[in-house]
């Protein structure tokens, strides 16, 4: 019998990943090969982020083929293609010939600050939230998309025309895999944009007016495991069934087996995310998270959950390694950081795209307060971590507020993946912070698993994701060390800390 395999492609922020599994029998769930490629962005103003769609593209293709040649599997013996992808992130391209026109805007970029501050003041953001779930923050991709059909030329025109297609990364790579016959997405990423009703489930045509966006340009929204459509042979070699398509944060949450209401993760990568699990039930926040759909499985029900966001995560420690050459690797971070007690009143607040959830502040700045001349690069790299820490604090405690309005069990130990969690001591802090336990899986990579279970759930590998969830096993579980007088303290001065940040952003 031929090896039958899934091939799952993980397009983040600073690389591309492809993950080539077993879908045999017991063997199920195992790597058999992967490749990845590095991605660079480009930061031509202040608050500006930006990528080259068409790198984004060849980077994702160069690591998918390197990933089926050290899987030792033919193109044909592979089931199903499921995409997992950095949300937000959109792009315009030609539909006659694929070509981007303009940069990919990245989900960090701050450069519709103005544009959301109006809609705040013109009282706007109360329709966003009731419609989408999402508040009036240049995070989203509809501002984005409304800046570059006004700023790139003859971009308005052509997408009125219907010459334009717009999409966010997933949707780039169907097109440039299915050779420009798929245009599509998934609800998961379709609700990031800011234009996408999650009680019709539809493109809403008041948003599209808000934003001035051509309905022309959007993809179909389909389930987020099912046939989408298939590969051009001449991409990868056959015509693989494209079989998934799902948000990074919802794939990990796939992965991580959080399948009931009330199970939760957070993934430490590019930014930290925090999901929670709802079920078939919107949860509406009253602590500024944000309502988001987890995924659609074939024609069944959407499957909700709720989210808060931090914007800079593993993308400090980069900062500090290239930015300011402090240290020469990640794993420098933390053996500084373990080489002292305690940050000696070093607070690092990494707001340096702004603040995310539940503080929604775009215009807030980094932030490293309580230098003496005994600071040292060690209380620096400790401070770092704490302010990760507290950020990730700062999103549960708004969760569970949520959570007990909701009457859904609180978060009682945190489920961790992402390259950054892979860190004992920031775990350790973690755990120090929020006074309950981390677990951290032996799978830290679960969004290429859960983008894959997309795929396999879809070609019938398993009959569920549960039955795809893989490793459920806790590698290693981090108890909290500090008491609440220590952590009582370090809250009331982050606190004080971020109330500096938020202040000097409107200078």
């Amino acid at each position: 019998m031929p090896r039958r395999a899934i091939l799952a492609l993980d397009q983040g922020t600073t690389s591309s990943r492809a993950v080539v599994f077993s879908a045999e029998g017991a063997d199920r769930g195992r790597v058999l090969g992967e490749g990845r490629r590095e991605l660079a962005c480009r930061y031509p103003r202040p608050g500006w982020v930006e990528q080259d769609p068409a790198e984004i593209w060849r980077s994702q293709l160069d690591a998918a083929k390197a990933a089926i040649a050290s899987g030792g599997v033919a193109p044909s013996q592979i089931l199903g293609v499921g995409i997992t992808n950095q949300r937000e992130t959109v792009m315009l391209w030609e539909r006659s010939s694929g070509r981007a026109i303009g940069p990919a805007i990245v989900w960090q970029d701050r450069r519709t600050t103005d544009r959301t501050q109006r809609l705040r003041d013109e009282g706007t953001e109360p329709l966003l939230v009731d419609r989408t779930g999402l508040l009036a923050d240049p995070y989203f991709s509809a501002s984005k998309i409304e800046w570059l059909l006004d700023e790139q030329p003859g971009a308005r025109g052509g997408a009125e025309r219907g010459e334009l297609a717009m999409g966010t990364v997933d949707s780039w790579l169907a097109w440039n895999l299915s050779g420009g016959r798929v245009h599509a997405t998934d609800p998961s990423n379709a609700s990031r944009t800011q234009l996408w009703n999650l009680d019709s489930a539809t493109w809403d045509e008041e948003l599209l007016r808000l934003f001035r966006v051509p309905r022309a340009l959007l993809p179909a929204v389909l389930p987020s495991a099912g046939r989408i459509g298939e590969c051009d042979a001449a991409v990868l070699g056959a015509a693989i069934p494209i079989l998934g398509m799902i948000g990074d944060q919802q794939a990990a949450l796939a992965g991580q087996g959080c399948v009931a209401p009330g199970d939760s993760k957070t993934t430490y990568g590019t930014g930290c995310f925090l999901l929670v699990q709802t079920g078939g039930r919107r949860v509406r926040s009253g602590a500024r998270l944000l309502s988001t759909v987890a995924w659609r499985i074939g024609d069944g029900p959407l499957q909700h959950a709720l989210e808060g966001s931090v914007f800079m995560g593993g993308a400090t420690v980069q900062w500090m390694r290239d930015g300011l050459g402090i240290i020469r690797d990640a794993a420098e971070i933390g053996e500084l950081a373990a080489s002292v007690e305690d940050s000696e009143g070093v607070v690092m607040v990494p707001s340096f795209t702004g603040l995310g959830a539940p503080h929604w502040d775009p215009s807030a700045r980094g932030m490293i307060l309580g230098l003496t001349r005994g600071s040292t690069k060690a209380h620096l790299a400790r401070a770092l971590l704490e302010g990760v820490a507290m950020q990730v604090a700062d999103v549960i405690e708004a969760a569970d507020h949520d959570l007990e309005a909701a009457k859904v069990r609180p978060v009682s130990a945190v489920r961790v993946d992402g390259g950054a969690a892979a860190s004992d001591p920031l775990m350790q802090v973690q755990a120090d912070v929020l006074g309950i336990p981390i677990e951290r899986p032996r799978r830290l990579e679960t969004t290429v698993f859960g983008a894959a279970g997309m795929a396999a759930v879809a070609a019938g590998v398993v009959p569920d994701l549960a039955a795809w969830r893989g490793e459920a096993a806790v590698e290693r579980r981090f108890e909290p060390r500090r008491d609440e007088g220590w952590r009582g303290t370090r809250r009331r001065r982050w606190s004080e800390a971020v109330a500096v940040a938020t202040r000097w952003g409107t200078r």
